[in-house]
C-alpha cells in the first residue's frame, strides 16, 4: 500500500511501480507515471487514484488527512442507490467527520454543520454537498499549492514525470 510504503521508508517516495504494483492510474487508464497532469489542477490530481493516494499522504504529513477522506467519502456517498445504505453511510460520515468532536472533524462553518445535523435523520444524495464544496475549496486554495511544492510530489515528478 502506498501510505505504508512512504511512511516506513527513509525516502519520501519509493518507486511507484513497486508501490502501485503495475496498477493503472487515472480513469483513462493512463500509467502511473502520468504525474505531470497532477500539476495542472486539483481536479486532475483527484481524478487519479494514485494522485489521491499521494495527496492523502501529503495531507497526513500536514495533519489534515480528514479533508481528503471526507471528500472521498462524499464522492462514494453520491453513488449510493439504496435508501437504507444511504441512511447508514450518511450517519457514518456525520459521526466520523461532521458532528462536533468527531474523530476526524472537518473544518466547516457552524451554519453548514447545523444544516447537516438538522437533516441527518432524512439524508439525501446532496446532504453533504455544501460541506464537500467548502472542503474542496480549502484543499484547492490552501493544500494543493503546498502539495505541488512538497517533497512527495517533487520526488514522484522527478522519477516519473516527462523528461
Amino acid at each position: 500500500m502506498y501510505l505504508r510504503s512512504v511512511s516506513q521508508s527513509a525516502s519520501p517516495v519509493k518507486d511507484l511501480h513497486v508501490i502501485f504494483k503495475g496498477r493503472f492510474c487515472c480513469f483513462s487508464q493512463e500509467p502511473v507515471d502520468d504525474v505531470d497532469s497532477w500539476g495542472e489542477s486539483i481536479e486532475k490530481l483527484l481524478s487519479c487514484k494514485a494522485g489521491q493516494m499521494a495527496f492523502q499522504d501529503f495531507l497526513k504529513s500536514e495533519y489534515s488527512e480528514e479533508n481528503i477522506l471526507f471528500w472521498l467519502a462524499c464522492e462514494e456517498y453520491k453513488k449510493i442507490t439504496s435508501p437504507p445504505e444511504m441512511i447508514s453511510r450518511a450517519n457514518q460520515i456525520y459521526t466520523e467527520f461532521v458532528q462536533t468532536e468527531a474523530p476526524r472533524q472537518v473544518n466547516i462553518d457552524s451554519g453548514t454543520r447545523t444544516d447537516i445535523t438538522n437533516n441527518i435523520s432524512e439524508p439525501n444524495l446532496s446532504s453533504f454537498d455544501t460541506a464537500q464544496k467548502r472542503i474542496f475549496s480549502l484543499m484547492a486554495r490552501d493544500c494543493y499549492p503546498r502539495f505541488l511544492k512538497s517533497d512527495i510530489y517533487q520526488s514522484i515528478l522527478q522519477k516519473h514525470g516527462k523528461r
